[in-house]
């Protein structure tokens, strides 16, 4: 499996739910709709961040615990 601190700004929303399922709680806790929507495998976490008003740098470190944890 990858390692957690590889997922960055600009990795893809739906690489990150793919390569570490656990991650997806973080986007369901900070209320964001990517899970499911047709437009992950095309918006990064940077344009999910912005889209949902979400504090990117919490939301990455949120992101990489979940799937440190999964590791």
């Amino acid at each position: 499996m990858e390692r957690a601190r590889e997922i960055v700004a600009s990795t893809l929303v739906d690489d990150v739910m793919r390569k570490w399922p656990p991650t997806i709680r973080a986007f369901l806790n900070h209320r964001m709709n990517c899970p499911g929507c047709p437009i992950a495998c095309f918006h990064t976490v940077a344009d999910a961040c912005k889209e949902h008003h979400v504090d990117m740098d919490v939301f990455l470190c949120d992101l990489q615990a979940l799937a440190a944890e999964a590791s």
